[in-house]
């Protein structure tokens, strides 16, 4: 009897595995849909169920196969065949204005368009013009037409087949923000950020630079001068600076260091400077400091004035 009872039992739970594997299937996943039209206002049909008015987001959607509908009175309806995936889809319809009169036995047909994205508009605008390595960068802008933007950064190093950064959210403002935080390692150089709308449909860029990370050098061409000789200090900034300032320090009225200008760095990163020592200068040792612009790295050399050589 114990024997009988066993074999019933095995056969109900075989029973049973077998039912909830038909039973069961793995989840489709669900989407967002974020509906605009022309004009606003129309009603949204999602498989012949009122969803809304546009603009209109409508989440929670199961993946597959669906059919949108758009409807205003004094213009034709608007449908399609749509496939929901995973993640949000963008909408948008421009219903066609009906006939002004319509006769007897007259039948209205309605259109069936691509579905295409609403148009857009972005721009962007950075914090700082020139950052120095290890700070961060805010970039912000307007968007107008999605609830997204894409951030595509070009420059040295790595970033010279241009990365992508970011796709950030656009608030109920239409207004957006990001913080670039790349650390230290970020080569020094001329950057651009383009920001575009998810479809790539229109974009914007700005150009920023990226400074330190090298060296500043300096040299004079003669050690010991007199005054009224002309002294030419030169040397090298590698730290991605456009310019660099010269500062000299020394007896008299030069304790305090006098800046003495600043010199554009030219194309092959080097830089040169001509100066004419002043004949009220007292005698004695001088330091000529180089910064570059803005101080990341600096350089100095010494040279003296009015001893006998």
């Amino acid at each position: 009897m114990n024997h009988k009872i066993g074999i019933i039992s095995l056969v109900v739970f075989v029973l049973l595995v077998l039912l909830s594997g038909c039973v069961s299937s793995p989840d489709s996943g669900k989407g967002t849909l974020i509906l605009s039209s022309s004009p606003t206002g129309s009603e949204v049909y999602l498989d012949n169920q009122y969803r809304g008015t546009t603009p209109v987001t409508i989440p929670e959607i199961v993946a597959g196969p669906h059919t949108l509908e758009y409807r205003h009175a004094g213009y034709q309806s608007w449908s399609t065949a749509i496939t929901v995936t995973k993640g949000s889809s963008n909408y948008y319809a421009a219903l066609t204005p009906q006939a002004t009169a319509q006769l007897p036995g007259e039948i209205t047909r309605t259109s069936t368009p691509i579905p295409t994205p609403a148009p857009t508009e972005v721009t962007i605008q950075v914090g700082k013009k020139m950052m120095i390595i290890g700070d961060s960068n805010l970039f912000s802008g307007r968007a107008v037409g999605t609830d997204q933007v894409l951030l595509t950064l070009y420059g040295p190093g790595k970033y010279a087949g241009g990365v992508s950064l970011v796709q950030q959210n656009v608030d109920g403002l239409g207004t957006w923000s990001y913080t670039w935080n790349p650390g230290s390692s970020v080569d020094s150089g001329s950057y651009t950020m383009i920001v575009s709308d998810p479809w790539k449909t229109t974009s914007e860029r700005i150009e920023f630079t990226v400074i330190g990370g090298g060296l500043v050098s300096i040299s004079p061409s003669s050690y010991s001068a007199g005054t009224g000789d002309v002294v030419t200090f030169s040397g090298q900034c590698t730290t991605g600076a456009p310019n660099v300032i010269l500062v000299l320090y020394g007896p008299g009225q030069y304790a305090g260091g006098i800046e003495l200008g600043t010199f554009s760095v030219l194309a092959d990163k080097t830089w040169i400077f001509k100066y004419t020592l002043d004949s009220t200068m007292p005698t004695g040792v001088y330091t000529m400091y180089v910064y570059d612009v803005p101080k990341t790295s600096s350089g100095n050399v010494q040279f003296t004035v009015g001893y006998a050589s």
